[in-house]
């Protein structure tokens, strides 16, 4: 299918961010839209059937969703060969709405260690790199203190806290939500990058930092910025020493939730992926926000919606977590679209919707959830 210079210019950064950290083969999966293999991944969940049972009742906020398996004529998509086609469609028109910023970089940034600890058997790292060229942007970095062989990898997103990076790191903040120390524990390396809303660990500072980002790049929403952040941030695990490149997983609460929706449908280095609360409707949350996609996932006839993003994963591994406040209940109908697709996979649909029903938080059973669904898939 032909594609026009302004499409590639706009989706050029894919595959430049990966060109230092990623075989050729990745790259291209990500420059050119090539499927993950299909197939049933080795262990899985015993409770892959309940997160794929829809709930018994549907709230009247639950959305009605266009159908997926659909060409532009209208004729019912029932083979995988014409699902590829039309997920082509689908990912090029979302990254031609992002517009994602073009950043030429030839290899993932250097990290300088800037201080380091060991808590109970884990080694953690505050690292500074550059996420662009000149800008400077902090991270934790977490693994075992034993090492021993590859490891899977996490990409580890932060919630809308002052603490930032210092909440999944263990650091500071709810434990419950320190995602990259636990992981590190079960012997992962964790990677926990700094939002570019933060301009300091300590400091949100939202409308200064989307009037930075928009002098820099002019255009691009700010959805487009977060993905090309953890886009690096995939690269700089990907190549850090014990990490198996091809297990590498993501997972984030909240603001983190909506940075794994698009980096796992976007970058297919990720094969494993939990999302808790972060509204996967675009309707659920502040979507439209300047620092997400804009007012104009608001106005009448935008005729999109995440489902279409949670149908690029397909089929990996992908997990939705609610509370019945961001997510819960109203959201199924996002998991009850995509699981026709993961099917044309064979194989397990490595797709579902866990509610806790405990608002928006991350409770023991939800916990319990994120690590066996890291774990099982990755």
């Amino acid at each position: 299918m032909a594609r026009t210079n302004s499409l590639r210019s706009r989706r050029s950064f894919l595959g430049s961010v990966l060109a230092g950290g990623c075989a050729g083969t990745c790259a291209a999966a990500l420059a050119e839209g090539a499927e993950a293999p299909g197939g049933k991944a080795p262990g899985g969940v015993p409770w892959l059937a309940e997160v794929q049972r829809p709930p018994p009742r549907l709230p009247a906020a639950a959305p009605r969703l266009a159908p997926l398996l659909v060409d532009d004529a209208g004729r019912p998509i029932t083979t995988l060969e014409a699902w590829q086609r039309r997920r082509e469609q689908i990912r090029r028109w979302w990254l031609d709405f992002l517009k994602p910023p073009v950043v030429e970089r030839k290899a993932p940034p250097a990290l300088a260690v800037l201080d380091e600890d060991r808590p109970e058997g884990v080694v953690r790292q505050l690292v500074r790199y550059d996420v662009e060229p000149g800008l400077a942007v902090e991270a934790y970095v977490l693994r075992p203190a034993a090492a021993a062989g590859a490891r899977p990898g996490a990409v580890v997103f932060h919630s809308t806290v002052n603490c930032s990076i210092r909440q999944p790191a263990g650091v500071e903040g709810e434990p419950e939500k320190a995602f990259g120390l636990q992981l590190a524990r079960r012997g992962w390396v964790a990677f926990c990058p700094r939002n570019f809303l933060w301009p300091e660990n300590r400091k949100m500072a939202t409308g200064e930092e989307v009037a930075r980002f928009r002098a820099r790049h002019p255009g691009p929403k700010g959805m487009a910025k977060m993905l090309f952040d953890a886009i690096v941030a995939v690269d700089i695990l990907a190549g850090l020493p014990g990490v198996d490149p091809k297990r590498l997983g993501a997972v984030g609460h909240s603001l983190g939730a909506k940075e794994v929706l698009y980096l796992a449908a976007l970058d297919e280095r990720i094969k494993v992926a939990v999302s808790s609360e972060g509204g996967i409707g675009i309707p659920f949350s502040n979507w439209n926000d300047p620092w997400y996609l804009g007012d104009e996932v608001r106005r009448s006839g935008f005729g999109h919606e995440h489902h279409e993003l949670l149908a690029l994963a397909a089929p990996r591994a992908f997990l939705l977590l609610g509370g019945d406040s961001a997510d819960g209940a109203r959201s199924w109908p996002f998991i009850e679209a995509v699981l026709p697709v993961y099917r044309l996979y064979g194989g397990a649909a490595r797709v579902g919707l866990f509610n806790h029903g405990k608002g928006h938080s991350v409770p023991p059973e939800a916990e319990s959830r994120i690590y066996g669904w890291l774990e099982g898939y990755a």
